[in-house]
């Protein structure tokens, strides 16, 4: 991961098409974690394609040794979309139709997880293994912040925390941006009681909400909004509530405030031992990156890296 590495705008990959694993004597992808439902089958069953349909793809398949889906989009019956979604299904990763769950469109990840920018996030969450999460000890929980406000940091941490899911990580978004929260926004969450009440003793981990349609991710939202959110991070309570968790969760990103907007995210970046900072394209300069890297660093926080939001 280096400064200035650009996360592209979400859109349908067509490579993932000829990688499907074939049966040919069936003519359908099967699934290797010992699933059987077929691609013809599930866009059957998701109103893609009719049974019809799925003989004729099958009789040209019987005559020429294609995968079933390369010749359904040849075809023209289905998209190239269709057949990536139906593919991340068989291999494990999450593929939520528009609107299912009640996750907002933002949630590129979840809906299209073959698309450029899913596969751009996964190139970061590799990098950030390598970095930060291998397993050491104390090496859990990241601040995810930016150097101004709409630069996406929530946008980024939180299709970032569905690849790590995906993965199968236990992975926990935190928003530690009590002043002016989204991820609650993001995964269509009430927000009640939250970090804030947490961190006040008023609330437990039951205000961590596991997302069923996300296999290992879970949410914290902010909670109410308090009128000392730097102290509340300040104190003790934060750094145990992140060892309790670290005992819990693999990976944990909280979202964290702009630097410019308050110290809010150098106080989370220093409980968390590491911090992601988020640019946008064509807005954040390279000169106000290097300075909140440096900002951090010197107060011994590891930075792992920059990376640029265009969308």
């Amino acid at each position: 991961m280096t400064s200035g590495g650009v996360l592209q705008k979400a859109s349908a990959s067509p490579g993932s098409v000829a990688n499907a694993v074939a049966d040919p004597a069936r003519g359908v992808s099967t699934d290797p974690r010992g699933g059987h439902e077929r691609i013809g089958e599930m866009m059957v069953r998701k109103g893609r394609m009719t049974t019809a349909q799925v003989a004729t793809v099958l009789d040209e398949q019987s005559r020429a040794p294609q995968r079933f889906g390369e010749i359904a989009v040849r075809l023209g019956i289905v998209t190239v979309k269709d057949v990536d979604d139906a593919l991340a299904v068989q291999f494990g990763y999450t593929a939520l139709e528009p609107g299912a769950a009640q996750l907002p469109a933002k949630v590129v990840t979840a809906f299209a997880p073959t698309s450029p920018f899913a596969e751009a996030l996964r190139g970061l969450r590799s990098q950030l293994m390598t970095r930060w999460f291998d397993g050491t000890p104390g090496q859990t929980a990241m601040a995810v912040t930016s150097v101004d406000r709409g630069d996406g940091k929530s946008f980024i941490t939180a299709n970032l925390g569905v690849v790590f899911a995906q993965l199968g990580e236990n992975t926990l978004i935190i928003d530690g941006d009590m002043r002016h929260p989204t991820q609650h926004q993001i995964f269509g969450l009430p927000n009640r009681m939250g970090l804030s009440g947490v961190l006040s003793r008023r609330a437990g981990f039951e205000e961590i909400t596991q997302m069923p349609h996300i296999g290992s991710l879970s949410v914290l939202p902010s909670g109410p909004l308090p009128p000392n959110p730097q102290e509340l991070l300040g104190r003790p309570e934060f750094s145990r509530m992140l060892n309790d968790l670290s005992s819990i969760y693999d990976v944990i990103l909280v979202d964290t405030p702009s630097a410019q907007q308050s110290s809010d995210a150098h106080v989370i970046a220093q409980r968390a031992g590491a911090a992601l900072i988020v640019g946008r394209k064509d807005r954040t300069r390279s000169a106000e990156l290097s300075q909140l890297t440096s900002i951090l660093s010197n107060t011994g926080i590891r930075v792992l890296g920059a990376t640029l939001n265009e969308i």
